[in-house]
């Protein structure tokens, strides 16, 4: 089977016109672009970490009637609670507080969303594609999503996570390489920096090692990444830092703004923002944090909630250095033109250099 016939079988199976889907970021997937990606014909994304149930079924309308179109509904696997060390969170916070406001010594108790309710509003809103990260979905959740007609696309960055989720029963196993923008979805957060494999090396390994078709993200966002990532083996491809400065994405312009003007090393991973590693654009604050003589980060979510005064503080200024401005390594490629019109664009300069 060539590139393009796999892709056009994945395509049908999963009622897509184009093989390219939107990567479903939290904070970053507002119905406005998810819906401009789907009707388009690829589909469309929403990153629910951060969304209540009520907030989940919301998202899922807005997009129903604005699109028909195919979408998915992306869900962080919980992991264990936080070991605390509020001794060592005092350093964290008096070093935040020389880049914004003071922290409260309750600023990392951060209640995260209940993910027996966003589960139940996902499968109550009969969402097409149910994704994961950082881990595997119950079989209980699986099963049931499997008997409403729904498909789980399984991120994984490693070949091991990508057998793991093959026998969890997923439909679609989703490599995420090194390159790709925002948190890193290995299973073992301990591990995540030490193994970051390229997407070059994962994608064709990840198509080896199992049956279900791969879904290549991370460091994709123009034709030429797509075509490549198909010849690879992958069946379709996921774009996020890609359509970020889509008008449709509605992203701060001090952020959109430096996308553009990022290579591929103004990107570093770090823990940083949220206590998980992720990549982001290497600001003043993400190098400052990084250093040696930095505390290190709070376990996730502590860290996330330590730095949010910090956040939405530079959000209010302007000010590209405090964001948090997930990107990933191909960002400079990201273009300020309709979603729509760019996804289409893509897969058709793709087809052209695939030979069609």
């Amino acid at each position: 089977m060539t590139p393009l016939e796999r892709a056009e079988a994945f395509c049908r199976r999963f009622g897509l016109a184009i093989p390219i889907a939107l990567a479903p970021m939290a904070g970053a997937c507002p119905p406005s672009l998810a819906a401009a990606v789907a009707n388009a014909g690829g589909l469309g994304g929403c990153g629910a970490l951060t969304l209540s149930a009520d907030a989940i079924r919301q998202w899922v309308a807005d997009v129903r009637a604005s699109s028909n179109g195919a979408f998915q509904i992306n869900l962080w696997i919980p992991g264990p609670p936080p070991v605390r060390d509020h001794g060592h969170e005092a350093k964290v916070r008096a070093f935040l507080g020389g880049w914004g406001p003071e922290v409260a010594q309750t600023a990392g108790d951060l209640e995260l969303q209940d993910f027996a309710r966003q589960c139940e509003a996902v499968l109550e809103a009969g969402t097409p594609v149910v994704s994961s990260i950082m881990g595997l979905y119950p079989p209980e959740f699986v099963a049931r999503l499997k008997r409403q007609g729904g498909s789980w696309w399984a991120v994984a960055t490693t070949v091991a996570e990508a057998r793991a989720a093959e026998a969890a029963g997923a439909d679609v196993i989703v490599a995420q390489g090194a390159e790709a923008g925002g948190h890193r979805g290995a299973f073992d957060p301990e591990r995540a920096q030490s193994e970051l494999v390229g997407l070059f090396a994962l994608v064709p390994a990840v198509v080896d090692a199992v049956a279900a078709p791969v879904v290549a993200t991370g460091g994709i966002a123009d034709a030429r990444g797509i075509a490549a990532a198909l010849t690879l083996g992958a069946s379709a491809v996921q774009i996020g830092t890609g359509f970020l400065r889509t008008p449709e994405a509605r992203l701060h312009p001090a952020w959109a703004d430096a996308l553009a003007n990022a290579w591929p090393e103004d990107t570093l991973v770090t823990r940083a923002f949220s206590g998980r590693p992720g990549r982001s654009l290497a600001t003043a604050y993400a190098r400052a944090a990084t250093a040696a003589d930095a505390p290190a980060p709070a376990p996730y979510p502590v860290q996330r909630g330590l730095t949010r005064g910090m956040v939405a503080q530079a959000a209010a200024a302007g000010d590209i250095d405090r964001m948090q401005p997930w990107a990933g390594q191909s960002a400079r490629l990201a273009r300020a033109e309709p979603a729509a019109e760019l996804a289409a664009r893509l897969w058709a300069d793709a087809k052209e250099l695939l030979g069609a």
